[in-house]
């Protein structure tokens, strides 16, 4: 059974920065696809950054280049460096991977971005 585990969430005031992490255990297939995603209180869940087998990345528009998503392939861990925060980057991150097989999410990191 696949576990994803995310770390690094937590207030920080407008303009600060905060480093996600995901770290992955149990998974016997190669991991195709990972993800960070946030949902904001009454909002529907979104993508934020995604980062392939190959190295591709793919940034949501409303990152506007403060974000980086990175892999540390030694402990099987994605990163998502986060700058320049504001107040409506306020939402609960959640880590996605994906197999062949199937589909998986963390249990979500809260990130509160306040004065």
């Amino acid at each position: 059974q696949v576990q994803l585990v995310e770390s690094g969430g937590g207030l920080v005031q407008p303009g600060g920065s905060l480093r996600l992490s995901c770290s992955v255990s149990g998974s016997g297939f190669s991991i195709l696809y990972r993800a960070w995603y946030r949902q904001a209180p009454g909002k529907q869940r979104e993508l934020v950054a995604s980062l392939t087998s190959d190295d591709s990345t793919h940034y949501a528009d409303f990152v506007e280049g403060r974000f980086a998503i990175s892999r540390d392939n030694a402990k099987d861990t994605v990163h998502l460096e986060m700058f320049s925060l504001k107040p409506e980057d306020t939402a609960v991150y959640y880590c996605y991977a994906r197999t062949t097989y199937s589909t998986y999410w963390g249990q979500g990191t809260q990130v509160t971005v306040s004065s």
